[in-house]
Parts: C-alpha cells; structure tokens; sequence
C-alpha cells in the first residue's frame, strides 16, 4: 500500500482496522508471520469489494480475516504434524497498553493459545470472535458458513473445552513479575534450591527448538527435572548469557540472550506465586517480532 493511496477508502479503512484483524488472526494461527500472511491475503480481497455494497465494513473485513485464517489454519496443521518436538505459539513482544487490558492479555497469554490448540479450527475461530472479541453469532455465522443456531452450541461447546483447561484465575502483571524476578536470579547463579523455590512441585517445561536449536522433545513435569535441566543446561553453555525482563504476549515474561544474539524467550504461567507452566521458544523462526524490538499494539 504505497503513499499516494492513504486517501482511499477502502485503505483508510484497512488502516483503521488492522491491528483488529491481526489479533484476530494471531488468536486463530498462533503465528505472527502466518498472522501477516492473512493480512495481505485479506487486503488483496478487500480492494476489490465494492463498498457501497458493504453495510458493516468492519464486520465484513473481520469476515474475509476469519475465512482466510481458516484455509491457513487447516493447513498449518498438516505442518505441526510434522514439527520436532512441541510446538509453541510464536511470542509477540506487545505494548504495555495490552498487559492494561486483563481480557486481552489473557487471551493471548502463552497458556491460554495453547488451550485453543486444542480446538478444532471451526471451534477456534467460534471461540475468538465470540469470547475474545464479542462478535454477534449472525456475524460468526457469516464468517465460518455455518447457521447462527449451530455456532451457539459450536460457542457453548469451545467455552466449556477452554474453560475446563485455561488457569484457573487471572494473575497480576506484578505477581508474575515477582515470580520471574526469583527464577532469573536462581538461573543466573545456577542456585538449584532457589529454582526448586519458585517452580511448583507440578510444573511443566514445554521447549520449543523446531529441530533448529537444541529443546527437549517432550514435556518435562515435576519441579527437579525441570530444575536439574535448567542448571544442567547452563553448565553447558560456555556462552555469556544475559536474561532480562520484557513483556510478550500481554504478560511479563523473560527475554534470553547468548553471547549479545536472541536465544530465545520464555513465558510463565504463575499459580499461588510459584510457576506452574514454563514455555521456552528457542526457534529462529518464531523470534522475528521479538528481534525487532517494536512492541505490537494489539486490537
């Protein structure tokens, strides 16, 4: 979309309405780049509506978004099939403003994306635009090809599935915070017991490497093994490493660096001031929108 065209209508209300559509489809792909994909396949749909015809123009961009995020989801599949190892949502380095908004962070946490891996894409989609972003079931019906009568139970069925499985109360920006400030400073001097301190007896580390860097292939569980292969791991690593505090996803989160380059991010889920769930993405791949240093304002 190049300069001379902002005066457009139809890119004016592109413009106006972008980072809702990349939320949207972030929330159906767990992939930014996938996300961006969606995005230009929208546009290129979009410029040749004609709008007259168009009564609602949000919700029919949010329509075209949701169908195109379908079609990649479907195939996205197919991909994770075939990925090493556990597959981890791509981690979005966002804007302080989306950590104000509980219900939005919430929905893009980590633990949550992985929750809606679980869905059936149908269900997925149902879930987003009903729960995250309030979307009528006249509007979803149009956008999934399904009848408003068949998305309510695909609704009520999803919200029971993610409801079953999300945690089970939001917790503050500052508990979680507190929470990894403990696990930094324990990983930092290789101190087991301060790392056994702050992890809870059931905790599960998830690695994502996508067979480019070194992960573990399976989920670890249990506050010693995952403990025991953190420091093992660090011992190793002859490389000077520097862990800071960022935000990704809406939530505090701690941003990894080897010897001055990005290895990798990892995200926490904090129960009773204890980290329950431990997501470490190390894969290239997925690091592009951390590696930018431009927080992405969401929604």
């Amino acid at each position: 979309m190049s300069d001379e065209h902002l005066t457009d209508p139809a890119t004016e209300t592109f413009v106006a309405h972008r980072n809702l559509l990349f939320t949207v489809a972030y929330e159906m792909l767990g992939s930014a780049a996938d996300a961006e994909d969606v995005l230009q396949e929208t546009w290129l749909r979009w410029v040749k509506v004609d709008l007259e015809q168009v009564r609602d123009q949000r919700a029919y961009l949010v329509r075209i978004t949701t169908r195109q995020a379908l079609n990649r989801l479907r195939t996205m599949s197919r991909r994770k099939e075939a990925y090493v190892g556990p597959w981890l949502p791509e981690p979005l380095l966002t804007a302080p403003d989306v950590a104000q908004d509980v219900e939005l962070a919430e929905s893009v946490s980590m633990a949550v994306m992985l929750v809606l891996e679980t869905l059936s894409p149908t269900e997925r989609a149902v879930f987003v635009l009903r729960e995250v972003f309030d979307v009528g079931y006249d509007e979803i019906a149009a956008a999934v090809d399904k009848s408003p009568a068949a998305v309510r139970q695909i609704a009520h069925r999803a919200r029971r599935h993610v409801d079953a499985r999300r945690p089970r109360e939001v917790v503050s920006a500052s508990e979680t915070r507190a929470a990894l400030e403990s696990f930094r400073r324990a990983l930092d001097s290789g101190d087991l017991q301060g790392l056994l301190d702050v992890l809870a007896p059931e905790v599960v580390l998830m690695s994502d490497g996508g067979g480019i860097k070194q992960a573990a292939v399976r989920p670890i569980a249990g506050a010693d093994k995952v403990a025991r292969f953190m420091v093992g791991g660090l011992r190793k690593n002859k490389l000077p490493m520097v862990v800071g505090l960022t935000v990704v996803n809406g939530c505090p989160a701690l941003l990894v660096h080897l010897d001055g380059e990005i290895d990798g991010v990892m995200a926490v889920r904090v129960e009773d001031g204890r980290i329950i769930g431990l997501y470490y993405v190390r894969n290239p791949e997925k690091l592009s929108h951390v590696e930018s240093e431009t927080p992405l304002t969401l929604r």
